[in-house]
């Protein structure tokens, strides 16, 4: 490490929200380039810098900083360049000349030490003396906070939410329950605050220390997909990660059952622990629902009319529905909540399209909506009509812990610094609709629902569709699952295949996969092709040769469209891997591509990439002609694929094009929400449909490769599926029905309050 000395003399960049810095710094030996992230800066600062110099590519020579302190400008030249840059709220060039050559060498000291001789120079009333010394006290209390929180390995960024979340009260806090900020800070969770704690001196048996591993361990569960687990299973989980006794473990458990911060539910399989949170939600949840079903829904057609129309629908559009489908809008006029599912050829897109125009014909207002920003897109595309994705629909405001304080918010179930989602649409402000439609309903998490039923006024028709078979919501639950499970609401099940799809073996395979009988991998048909491989090396060579060379021109798209899915990110055919070699042939570096490297990962204009959490803030545009903004909004969503468009080394700006042309900027210190998405795992590729699939498949867990994993990547497929690997594995994953083992409570909720409502029957 060397060591710099002098003043700030430009801040060229600053990200307030994680404060990286490009300044520059004038030393005896002239002017420098600095990066980093100090926790505050100011031009005509002096200031001691430790770090290493760096040849950047096209900045020339930098020095990026590893700490950053302020030094007390010596002498009166310097405390006055400080004073004049502006840096103290309230004193400009002349005032900081008459302060000074009133206090000359001592004026810093004097004004930390002795603000109210502020008032001896000319201009400076005492209030405006009381002003100034208040500034120059926060900039000290910061300072000082910086200071404390570096003895505990705690960043600058980190730092600065700290403080800005307790100010003064971060001492106390830290002394007496550092676990606190897993629940109140962002960025922070069990295992950060733990290591925090530990470096403190809080001791292992601590009380705070055992309740936030109980509560770490319960949204861990929420990060798995299970909004619950068995006392047993999570006082077991927490001993280990907290190398305490059960019995220790078990008398926080009431502690925390006393405070009302978890649930405790006794079932036939044993008692249930939730999170207040994850409770709420699920008996939220079965309460909307079930109240929605049992209103009479609003517009109904008149008796016996409904054949009638069906019947003209059907001439005009030039089909015919079999029973199941006509069964299906008949239940969508009759009931207010409505559950249809079926796989892939089992006319689910002409039934949703039959049912949309039945109610149009009544000039009922309809909404569409799917989970994701393609689900979306792929229902406008087959329906002729307008889709959004839900988030839009219900209109999202926020996702920090300021602005949801207060209100009713939507956590993200993703443990420590999870985020809150406030939507602009709920109970105060329903969506104005006579029918909302929501496609696949499989990937819709807990959290999601709850928001969309709270938006949902009884007498308004709820349709929801999906299929049943596919993973289930990268998020919190098993919703779709539970409410089929439950019998408790209305429900088509789509089974027939029709002739057209009974051609595709993408079609035929994908069923014979979820009923558990063996595919054909003879290479004779026309879109479902395996290649037997047993070297990674080799698998992932040919994976690269079609994705390049051959299916583009088979099922005539570009290469960037077609997509390779994975079970696993690890190993050597997971998506990381896969990713950094695919990008070598399909996005090579270029002296006319920008990159950017962060640790192993290296990105560049033209890549592929994906959007891996939920950020609700991030702004983005739709540009017209001359770059012009024609559409606007905030939410950028896990899953939403996008290719980068521009990276722009001096201001450290990435901008990447999503689907809808919606593009959006991101600091390069916020591409930890960004991976290279040539290839994604199966859970990532929800939702979409791809003219070519390619899935490498040659080993892994059993609890990973199982079958409805197989199904949904199969499903994945509109033209064409390539498996490359083992025969054995195939039939081992169609053999494996095991689910993921998700654990919810919704619905013994669902029938808890149904069961209540029959008794309050007369």
């Amino acid at each position: 490490m060397e060591e710099i000395k002098g003043y700030v003399s430009d801040i060229i960049f600053r990200n307030e929200d994680n404060l990286y810095t490009v300044f520059e710094i004038t030393t005896v030996d002239g002017t420098l380039t600095c990066t980093g992230s100090p926790a505050s800066v100011s031009v005509g600062e002096s200031c001691v810098l430790t770090g290493e110099y760096r040849e950047h590519p096209v900045y020339g020579l930098q020095f990026h900083m590893a700490s950053y302190r302020s030094a007390p400008p010596e002498g009166a030249a310097a405390a006055q360049r400080y004073l004049a840059s502006g840096a103290v709220k309230g004193i400009g060039a002349a005032l900081a000349a008459r302060i000074v050559k009133k206090f000359g060498d001592d004026t810093l000291k004097i004004m930390e030490e002795q603000p109210e001789r502020l008032s001896e120079v000319k201009g400076i009333s005492e209030n405006g003396a009381r002003e100034i010394a208040a500034v120059m006290g926060e900039r000290r209390d910061l300072r000082d906070a910086m200071l404390f929180l570096q003895r505990y390995d705690i960043g600058n960024a980190l730092a600065v939410r700290i403080w800005k979340t307790y100010g003064m009260a971060m001492y106390g806090i830290l002394r007496e329950n550092p676990y606190r900020l897993a629940e109140d800070v962002d960025g922070v969770g069990f295992v950060r605050a733990d290591g925090i704690a530990r470096r403190i001196g809080i001791r292992a048996d601590s009380e705070y220390r055992i309740r936030c591993g109980l509560l770490y361990v319960l949204s861990a569960a929420m990060g798995e997909g299970s909004s619950c687990l068995l006392s047993e299973e999570l006082t077991a989980r927490a001993s280990d990660l907290l190398d305490v006794s059960t019995e220790e473990t078990e008398v926080q458990l009431e502690n925390l059952s006393m405070d009302r911060r978890i649930v405790r539910r006794q079932t036939a399989d044993g008692t249930l622990v939730f999170s207040a949170q994850a409770y709420s939600t699920e008996q939220a949840i079965a309460h909307l629902l079930l109240d929605l079903n049992a209103a009479e829904p609003e517009g109904c057609a008149a008796p016996g009319t409904g054949d009638e129309c069906i019947r003209s629908l059907e001439a005009a559009e030039g089909i015919t529905l079999d029973g199941i489908q006509r069964e299906a809008v008949l239940a969508a006029a009759e009931h207010s909540v409505l559950l249809i599912t079926g796989g892939p050829g089992t006319g689910k897109t002409t039934t949703i399209n039959t049912i949309i125009r039945y109610f149009r014909a009544q000039e009922m207002d309809v909404l569409l909506a799917a989970p994701t920003g393609r689900a979306a897109k792929r229902m406008a595309d087959a329906t002729g009509f307008e889709a959004s994705t839900i988030h839009r629909m219900l209109g999202v405001r926020a996702m920090n812990r300021e602005t949801a304080a207060g209100e009713r918010a939507q956590g993200d179930g993703t443990g420590g610094g999870a985020g809150f989602t406030v939507f602009e649409k709920g109970k105060d402000d329903p969506l104005e609709a006579d029918v909302i439609i929501i496609d696949e309903m499989s990937m819709v998490d807990m959290n999601l629902f709850r928001s969309l039923l709270e938006a949902v006024v009884p007498g308004t028709r709820l349709i929801m569709v999906g299929d049943a078979d596919q993973l289930p919501s990268v998020g919190p639950g098993r919703v779709l699952q539970d409410l089929l499970e439950s019998g408790a609401f209305p429900c088509i099940r789509l089974k027939k295949i029709f002739r057209q799809a009974a051609e595709s073996d993408i079609v035929m395979n994908a069923h014979r996969i979820n009923e558990g009988q063996p595919v054909r991998m003879d290479n004779r048909s026309r879109d479902f092709f395996f290649l037997e491989r047993s070297d990674p090396a080799v698998i992932c060579k040919h994976t690269v040769q079609l994705l390049r060379d051959k299916l583009p021109g088979y099922v005539h798209c570009a290469s960037g469209e077609i997509q390779v899915i994975t079970p696993m990110r690890k190993g050597r055919l997971g998506v990381e891997q896969l990713n950094a070699a695919l990008q070598e042939t399909l996005n090579p570096p270029s002296a006319d591509k920008a990159e950017y490297r962060r640790g192993d990962a290296v990105f560049r204009v033209g890549d592929k990439v994906m959007q891996i959490r939920n950020n609700y803030q991030l702004e983005w545009e739709v540009r017209g002609n001359f770059g012009i903004a024609v559409d606007r909004g905030q939410g950028v969503f896990n899953g939403d694929f996008g290719v980068v468009k521009c990276i722009d080394n001096t201001a450290r700006i990435f901008t990447v094009c999503f689907d809808e042309g919606r593009e959006a900027d991101y600091p390069f210190e916020d591409t930890d929400q960004l991976e290279l998405a040539y290839a994604v795992t199966v859970h990532k590729s929800q939702g979409s449909e791809y003219p070519a699939v390619i899935m490498p498949l040659l080993s892994g867990p059993a609890a990973l490769m199982t079958r409805n994993l197989l199904y949904t990547a199969v499903t994945r497929a509109r033209k064409c599926v390539v498996i490359l690997g083992s025969c054995e594995q195939v039939e081992r994953m169609i053999a494996n029905a095991g689910q993921n083992g998700r654990r919810t409570g919704l619905q013994e909720s669902i029938r808890a309050y149904q069961s209540a409502m029959r008794e309050e029957t007369p």
